[in-house]
């Protein structure tokens, strides 16, 4: 069973940035797919960027491309999300999550089969 716990979330001003980290224990880091999803209040979660299992793919939703940046240690079984220029539009619950399946990155949240349990991240303008 795969543990995802997610830190680095909190309150900042609009244009400023964060870096979330995600740690993951109790399977074989470097073989996920490690993606990261956000769900604000009323909403759907929604994908917000993933990563290959050797860090070389990513992929990100068009809203966050040159602002965020997804990027893991395999050494240290984590995956982070440098978040840039946020805006009150970031201000969500964001989860990471593991795909032991597929060797591709994916957009879809039910390709993950692991979940953590989010840290929020709020942006006040």
């Amino acid at each position: 069973q795969v543990q995802l716990v997610e830190s680095g979330g909190g309150l900042v001003q609009a244009g400023g940035s964060l870096r979330l980290s995600c740690a993951a224990s109790g399977g074989t880091f470097s073989t996920y797919v490690m993606g990261w999803f956000r769900q604000a209040s009323g909403k759907e979660r929604e994908f917000v960027a993933a990563i290959s299992r050797s860090g070389v793919s990513t992929d990100y939703t068009d809203s966050v491309k040159g602002r965020f940046t997804i990027s893991r240690d395999n050494a240290k079984n984590t995956v982070y999300l440098r978040m840039n220029s946020l805006k009150s539009e970031d201000t969500a619950v964001y989860y990471c999550a593991a795909d032991r399946e597929n060797w591709r990155t994916s957009k879809n949240l039910r390709e993950y089969e692991y979940w953590g349990q989010g840290t929020q991240v709020t942006v006040s303008s």
